[in-house]
């Protein structure tokens, strides 16, 4: 990414962090409430094709409440390095790397704040963490197998284009498919998509091998042979290890994991889960609902101390 700098607009005016994670320098937003060097982390994670910019109406107000915000670019996504051997980004390949980052951070009594990829990846470590985790949110996510569903049954027409090999490849690489599409196709608030938000996304993804990580549609494991289906069954088995406090913070608009199916099948998992519901929000909530989002956050977090 060549705009390492770039604020788009003083949108994203954040101090870059990198730690090396498995040979890659990994970037992320770490800011911190000022007195306060205790401060309980709340690391927020990003889905495809965004990345800590998705947060950047989260971090002030997080920091302010007298919490530690924290927002990684995945591998790949944002500031951090784009390797290309496509074997980086698997479902196991990434929750190795989002481990090996919160190894590197040593982090505690942490809130998870999670969406699309975001979900099984930050999750994946949480199973195996589950002494260092103390809430988890979810916002249009998912960490479970629907084994015998498929794919026209599970995602709109537009994704299960980009499934197929060749022309999911041309779509994906060679248009910038996710970005220039998906995610205008996505938001609800039509008023959001600016000349400032589409330029952040856009960065990240100058050329076609930049694009690589975005292939990440291609490794939903739905059909159980597909080569992520056991990582993702592990984390579905395993997420009963996680007896914390949980909010669900959902779009009644999403086109994605619609409020009447997701929400319900993460409150078969956690039947404490609380479940807050926001009009005119889609799949990416951060962007059309921020404010809305925030406060729904923040009253979760000091609802559960």
């Amino acid at each position: 990414m060549s705009t390492d700098t770039e604020t788009f607009g003083g949108t994203y005016p954040f101090e870059s962090n990198y730690a090396p994670v498995e040979g890659v320098r990994l970037h992320y937003v770490d800011e911190r409430p000022s007195g306060k060097p205790g401060a309980e982390p709340v690391v927020m994670l990003h889905g495809n094709p965004t990345w800590s910019f998705l947060y950047r109406h989260f971090i002030p107000p997080i920091v302010s409440a007298g919490y530690r915000a924290i927002a990684p670019d995945q591998i790949g996504y944002g500031r951090s390095e784009t390797p290309l051997d496509r074997s980086r980004y698997t479902l196991a390949a990434r929750i190795r790397s989002f481990s090996a980052f919160m190894q590197t951070l040593d982090l505690k009594d942490a809130t998870l704040v999670m969406q699309d990829w975001g979900g099984p990846i930050g999750l994946g470590w949480a199973v195996e963490n589950p002494g260092r985790v103390k809430r988890l949110v979810m916002m249009s996510t998912w960490a479970f197998c629907l084994p015998g569903m498929t794919d026209k049954e599970l995602l709109p027409p537009i994704l299960q284009l980009c499934r197929k090999p060749e022309i999911g490849e041309a779509l994906l690489l060679a248009y910038n498919f996710f970005v220039e599409a998906f995610l205008p196709w996505a938001l609800v608030r039509k008023e959001k998509i600016t000349p400032e938000l589409m330029q952040a996304y856009r960065a990240p993804f100058p050329d076609y091998s930049s694009r690589i990580p975005t292939m990440a549609i291609q490794d939903v494991p739905i059909q159980e042979d597909h080569p992520s289906f056991k990582t993702m069954q592990h984390v579905h088995e395993q997420l009963g290890n996680l007896k914390v406090p949980t909010l669900l913070i959902w779009g009644r608009d999403d086109n994605l994991f619609a409020p009447e199916f997701a929400p319900n099948v993460w409150k078969q998992i956690y039947p404490h889960a609380e479940l807050a519901l926001v009009d005119r929000a889609g799949h990416f909530i951060q962007e059309d609902a921020p404010e809305e989002v925030v406060r729904i956050l923040l009253d979760f977090l000091t609802g559960h101390p």
